[in-house]
């Protein structure tokens, strides 16, 4: 049996410690009012719509629209750049393509008091007012003025598609990528004549969507076949992002309201409070029963535990500033509580198993490595069983482009995603409490254990669950 070294157990334990105190308070130093986190903390975590307070709503087409996956792309780009004009940036947006729902999420601003939820809701589900304009004349404010606000070219009833799509660059030889415009009969004419006259100077066509210009293209050459290109310094998502809300402004319906709710910002965060102190009133409870029922195998779980916690606050507050924070819901607190319930269960089974190898008459050192060992293929089932169910959570109600939502997409495909991102931190918090209880309530604990198990005073049976 290889042995562990009596230092081992201070170095793990002071290691938790700092985990503990760091992934809580992070670090960061102010100059000023200028402040640089090197290390984030509990501080930095992102609170989801139910503890911050926010709305949820849900936009569908009317009844009996069988909407396109384009038209559900444009209609969540017109979504978004709507909620960028509320300088509302914290949002959620997922589609449903098989439901041709689109699920909107965003957050009560900090200190705020006088939003009308009903009236952002009615403004982002009414159609886009897409316009081209001749020239890039701004106000102050950067809204049209002067020959841009006088001179409208076309409207988005007179575009028929758009679409991202890249050519071979002359000069480099290298993929250019470009958005591909289609006009309707209405707009060819009205099109050819604007192009004609603004290509003799290198006039620009502005694109507007709303009151916001979008993009603002420069006129080459003369265009009468009604098919245009628009190029510029695009990569493949910024040009896709432009033929999205292009098409948004040509939807042929505007969104319905299927649902929505509000929540206050007092009572999220006072559900936040309680299920915090719940979750510390049971550390305390469990942490006593363990330490009580199976003595130094209990107080070292404790350690353990408490390293488990600060793993799950460090990965759903970012702890490293090039990770982002997770958006922590009421029901990925709930993870949390759940997946350290997992932990005492693991080290509860690992201390039941020394107890009945002392009981058998084995060694001090023989009983741990037996414990440990046969204890394994439990706590690797019961947590094997928890990532399966967490990556399934996470695969129905989350973003549709994630990992695991590609890999489970022909198990969704029948009925859809339901994209409930409260759910998704649920499946998130379980994962991550899964991934740490191996960590610590596996090797760490048997480290700690094996270690402390050489010092004379902790060589007494009674310790480890025997008769004194």
């Amino acid at each position: 049996m290889k042995r562990v070294g009596k230092p081992v157990f201070f170095i793990v334990s002071i290691l938790i410690v700092l985990l503990t105190v760091v992934s809580f308070t992070g670090i960061s130093t102010t100059y000023g009012d200028k402040t640089t986190t090197y290390i984030k903390g509990g501080n930095d975590i992102r609170w989801g719509i139910d503890i911050r307070g926010g709305v949820d709503v849900t936009f569908t087409p009317p009844e009996g629209v069988d909407a396109t996956k384009e038209q559900m792309d444009a209609a969540r780009a017109v979504i978004e750049q709507r909620l960028v004009n509320l300088h509302i940036t914290d949002n959620e947006i997922y589609v449903d393509y098989n439901k041709d729902r689109v699920i909107v999420r965003f957050p009560w601003k900090e200190g705020e008091s006088n939003f009308d939820p009903e009236a952002a809701i009615k403004e982002l589900g009414e159609t886009a007012l897409l316009t081209f304009r001749e020239g890039y004349e701004v106000d102050d404010e950067g809204l049209p003025t002067g020959v841009t606000a006088e001179n409208v070219i076309l409207q988005g009833s007179d575009i028929s598609s758009a679409s991202a799509g890249y050519i071979q660059n002359q000069t480099t030889g290298e993929p250019q990528y470009i958005v591909n415009l289609e006009l309707n009969d209405s707009g060819k004419q009205k099109f050819s004549e604007a192009t004609t006259r603004l290509s003799e100077s290198n006039g620009v066509i502005s694109i507007w969507m709303d009151d916001t210009m979008i993009s603002a293209p420069t006129v080459n050459e003369p265009i009468t076949d009604g098919r245009a290109q628009i190029s510029g310094d695009f990569d493949a998502e910024s040009a896709q992002d432009l033929a999205d809300k292009i098409n948004s402004g040509a939807l042929p319906f505007k969104l319905e309201t299927q649902d929505f709710n509000t929540i206050d910002p007092t009572l999220g965060m006072g559900a936040r409070d309680v299920m915090i102190w719940a979750g510390i009133i049971a550390f305390i409870c469990v942490a006593i029963f363990v330490t009580v029922i199976y003595r130094l195998p209990g107080a070292v779980a404790v350690i353990a535990l408490l390293g488990q916690v600060a793993g799950s606050v460090a990965a759903v507050s970012g702890f490293l500033p090039f990770i982002s924070s997770f958006t922590l819901t009421l029901p990925g607190i709930a993870g949390i509580i759940l997946s350290i319930g997992m932990g005492v269960d693991a080290n509860i089974i690992s201390a039941a198993r020394i107890k009945e190898e002392i009981y058998a008459g084995k060694s001090i050192d023989g009983a741990i490595s037996l414990g440990y060992e046969r204890a394994f293929t439990a706590i690797l089932d019961g947590n094997l069983t928890l990532i399966i169910v967490a990556i399934v959570l996470m695969g129905a109600f989350g973003p549709s482009d994630s990992l695991f939502a590609q890999l489970l997409s022909p198990l969704f495909f029948m009925f859809g995603q339901s994209s409930a991102g409260s759910i998704y931190s649920f499946g998130y918090t379980l994962l991550v409490g899964a991934i740490m209880n191996f960590i610590f309530g596996v090797t760490a604990s048997r480290l700690m254990l094996k270690s402390i198990s050489r010092f004379k005073v902790f060589r007494k049976p009674w310790l480890y669950g025997g008769e004194r």
